[in-house]
């Protein structure tokens, strides 16, 4: 058996023979419920298989006609390529033809075949007015071209020419493609003794095999494909564009409902909050209005939620917004998905769109930079390359590791890295540290954050050679990897050098003293390499200069820089050779005991405990040296 991967859907008013015509092409009653059976009228979807002429086997969807049962109806339609719009000859195009058509368009249906049921009921002359009522009430609707077939399911005349028009229609429609995340709404849910947890939908993209393990969304439960159903038959895979049946090992039934997701692992999370582009339909006798409490169905999810107008104080019928839906349940959806919106009472369709995002946080109405990266959003959703590109320009300052963006853009992690090489070989995607990713304009202005923040810090420490990368870090407000990816590159392309010690400097940059202040400067080195390592305070250096102590420091800070002492603690500074001496008698002290004599140590730096105690602590700081117990050592490298 031959499967066609597309879906046809039926739509219509109630009592239009909907079922009737399905079971007539099929042999099948999809009237599973009994009922359904008893009272003649389709609640809940059903479900048959078709044979085209061509021998290949396509899946029918037969949906609910009555308003009550909306909800199921669109829960059906989620997955259809095709759809058979039914309009009875003895009562013609009735309010819920009408809706569901407008559905149909709202859930991006484009191709279908209207069958003009019961003609065999009818005179002819009612017939042809029948025919004249459904194509004036088509007009301006993606089924104002599509055949018309005449048809009567109980004497099977014009079956065999609706056959025919199916074939040919299920022809022109473009299959959905096996690959990508595997993803599939729940349309029904059941357990059967000997096998367990059984799962049905149509998979609206990827593949799945028996053995792959699948999740259950909102609830995360994860389980193994013990089998597989397509089209009533056992299989080893089915794909986007059948109705498909999953027997999930490990998964309670209670965990799973309808509306839920059933998806490759890691790639999809449950929502509250989707930006989308709603078009309110034409006919609405009232605007859209900020606020609006509302049903919103996307896949087989119908959750309660409130609508929030982004670019717009309201929307007029037949105009479209920019919008945020808040959900009071959470959804898995995913950017480009259909979506159709009811007002939660009455029960009224109001319009319906496109998912452009699933929001992190609540959007701010009317902000440019809301509505410049829904915008973008909205422009990318049929290239995963430039979906790629957009959720890293979301990001903005925000790196983004491969397997943050695979989940965003909803590609396999393998296909999303080709993804991002692409872009950074056409400059618009940067690396920012090990395996993370940033837009290259949003790299562009952290890498200006990093110099602004340089620029104004040596503005306001003029004598200053280096400055601390902490102060910086917190000056430029930059993630701590972005930052220390950024000092990285910045000094491989030589615009500054890191020092030792968590510092960085200006390549190139010098910083010249007064002549008053370079004399003090000389002194102070002088009169610290004189003392080695029994130097004077702060306070006693500014005494001897005839200076205030904050004077002095500016000073203290420019020689440090320069590499001619060595800050110790704010109040003692050594001379660099002192300094590297008492390091380097510190490292054989260690080497001859097996760890540091401390009295020996103090002999031999001529120095006293008061200086001895601050300068082993600096080494413990640098690394040099580690507590072990009662003693010192030196740390391993």
């Amino acid at each position: 058996m031959e499967i066609l991967p597309i879906v046809i859907g039926t739509a219509g008013h109630i009592d239009h023979g909907k079922s009737t015509l399905v079971r007539a092409l099929t042999g099948i009653d999809p009237d599973r419920l009994k009922e359904e059976q008893e009272r003649g009228m389709t609640i809940d979807l059903g479900f048959a298989p078709l044979a085209l002429p061509d021998g290949r086997v396509v899946g029918i969807v037969d949906v609910p006609g009555h308003e009550r049962f909306v909800r199921n109806m669109v829960a059906g339609a989620s997955g259809i390529d095709l759809v058979v719009l039914a309009v009875a000859a003895d009562d013609g195009v009735m309010p819920q033809t009408r809706e569901h058509v407008q559905i149909m368009q709202l859930l991006g249906v484009r191709r279908g075949i209207v069958a003009l049921t019961k003609i065999d009921v009818v005179e002819e002359e009612l017939v042809e007015l029948a025919v004249e009522d459904v194509r004036h009430a088509l007009r301006g609707t993606f089924l104002e071209d599509a055949p018309l077939q005449r048809v009567s399911a109980v004497t099977g005349e014009g079956l065999e020419d609706l056959r025919r028009a199916l074939a040919a229609a299920a022809a022109a429609v473009e299959p959905r493609s096996a690959t990508g995340i595997f993803r599939m709404p729940v349309q029904r849910v059941f357990s059967k003794p000997g096998f367990g947890t059984i799962v049905t939908g149509i998979p609206v993209r990827g593949a799945a095999a028996v053995g792959d393990t699948l999740e259950v969304l909102p609830a995360g439960a994860r389980g193994k494909v013990r089998g597989l159903n397509a089209y009533l038959q056992r299989t080893e895979r089915i794909r986007s564009g059948h109705s498909a049946a999953i027997n999930l090992a490990d998964v309670e039934r209670e965990l799973v409902r309808r509306g839920d997701v059933v998806a490759t692992p890691g790639y999809f999370a449950p929502q509250r909050m989707l930006a989308a582009r709603l078009t309110a339909l034409p006919g609405l006798e009232r605007p859209i209005a900020d606020r609006l409490a509302i049903r919103f169905h996307t896949g087989t999810a119908d959750p309660p939620g409130e609508l929030v107008l982004l670019d717009a104080a309201e929307i007029a019928p037949g105009a479209a917004a920019l919008v945020q839906v808040r959900l009071a349940e959470p959804v898995v959806a995913a950017p480009g998905d259909r979506f159709v919106l009811r007002l939660a009472s009455p029960v009224v369709t109001l319009g319906g769109g496109t998912i452009l995002e699933e929001s992190r946080f609540r959007l701010k109405r009317r902000k440019d930079f809301v509505l410049t990266t829904l915008g973008r959003r909205e422009e990318s959703l049929d290239s995963p390359l430039r979906r790629a590109e957009s959720a890293l320009a979301a990001r903005g300052p925000e790196p983004a590791t491969l397997e943050a963006l695979a989940k965003e853009v909803k590609e396999p992690a393998a296909e999303v890295a080709g993804l991002v090489a692409e872009l950074a070989a056409a400059g618009r995607a940067q690396a920012a540290g090990a395996g993370r990713w940033m837009h290259a304009e949003a790299y562009a202005a952290a890498r200006d954050r990093l110099h602004a923040a340089l620029s104004e810090w040596f503005a306001a420490h003029p004598h200053r050679l280096v400055a601390d990368t902490l102060v910086l870090r917190q000056a430029s407000a930059l993630e701590p990897g972005l930052f220390a990816a950024l000092l990285e590159a910045e000094e491989a392309r030589g615009a500054l050098e890191r020092r030792p010690g968590g510092l960085v400097q200006l390549r190139g940059r010098e910083a010249a003293l007064a002549p008053e202040a370079a004399a003090r400067a000389a002194a102070i080195a002088g009169r610290l390499a004189r003392a080695r390592l029994q130097p004077p305070s702060l306070a006693e250096i500014a005494s001897e200069l005839g200076a205030a102590p904050e004077e002095v420091v500016p000073l203290l800070e420019h020689l440090a820089d320069r590499g001619e002492l060595v800050r110790i603690t704010a109040d003692l500074h050594l001379a660099a050779p002192a300094y590297e001496a008492a390091r380097a008698e510190v490292i054989a002290n260690c080497e001859r005991h097996g760890h540091l004599e401390i009295p020996e140590l103090r002999d031999r730096l001529q120095t006293t405990r008061k200086f001895l105690i601050p300068l082993l602590e600096h080494f413990d700081l640098r690394g040099l040296t580690v507590r072990q117990g009662a003693h010192r050592v030196l740390r391993r490298r």
